[in-house]
């Protein structure tokens, strides 16, 4: 990781403090499938291919399937050690759609 508080703009390694230490245990707590399926969600971005056809060839998995996982992992103390920023994001993305959808069933316009 890389911390850009220096004054001049330039970036320095981050070191983990004593406080952050028990996140970073805590995120050992993935499996190596977690840790790159949060990898992929993070850069799929990237890919030359379609999302759903990435999924497949890298999981194995539906894309129905993926989602579960990974809603299932943004809900893990776990995920948010290993990626704050990522699961932050997701839960954030995930909420809006769900009040939409709520919204939607109640007859409110969001």
């Amino acid at each position: 990781m890389l911390d850009p508080s220096e004054a001049d703009g330039t970036f320095r390694p981050m070191t983990i403090s004593p406080q952050d230490a028990p996140l970073a245990s805590v995120a050992r707590g993935l499996d190596q499938r977690e840790r790159d399926i949060l990898d992929f969600e993070r850069d799929w971005w990237k890919a030359t291919v379609p999302k759903e056809r990435a999924i497949r060839e890298r999981f194995g998995l539906s894309r129905a399937r993926y989602h579960q996982v990974l809603g299932g992992l943004l809900d893990r103390p776990e995920a948010l050690a290993y990626d704050p920023m990522l699961v932050r994001r997701l839960r954030r993305m995930r909420e809006t759609r769900r009040r939409k959808r709520y919204a939607r069933r109640l007859g409110f316009e969001v």
